[in-house]
């Protein structure tokens, strides 16, 4: 975990990670959140609609940006405030992703910051969403 103080967030400051989700995650997702629409829980079903799998939830993907914040980018001092997401492609079980994300704003005055994010899957570089990230600091 990182411990980036406000001093030493720039603009233009980088991180990036990589991640997978399994079926038994996205199992474990859907009992959590309800969610039980077969585009994500029937493979068959998604299958029969374009899809060469059952998709992954989009708000599970979007837990990615949670860590590259709460891990990454700013790390231990982090105050997620606020998120602008659009989902742009498919993400199956064991696609192999690449987090990024650098810092495209700051406040100095209100301490606070945005982060402008992707997520892409590795294997052919899709774009499967992107976002802007608002993050302020608790502590010094």
């Amino acid at each position: 975990m990182n411990e980036y103080r406000w001093s030493d967030i720039a603009l233009g400051l980088k991180a990036e990670f990589t991640a997978s989700f399994t079926p038994e995650m996205m199992r474990q997702y859907a009992e959590i959140s309800g969610d039980y629409n077969p585009l994500h829980v029937d493979p068959e079903y998604a299958r029969s609609h374009g899809y060469k799998d059952g998709v992954v939830f989009g708000m599970m993907t979007s837990s990615l940006y949670s860590q590259l914040v709460g891990m990454f980018l700013p790390g231990k001092f982090a105050l997620l405030q606020g998120m602008d997401i659009d989902f742009n492609g498919p993400c199956y079980a064991e696609d192999k992703l690449l987090v990024t994300g650098d810092v495209s704003y700051m406040n100095e005055p209100f301490r606070r910051f945005e982060i402008r994010a992707r997520i892409r899957r590795i294997e052919d570089n899709k774009l499967i969403s992107k976002a802007t990230i608002r993050v302020g600091f608790h502590g010094d």
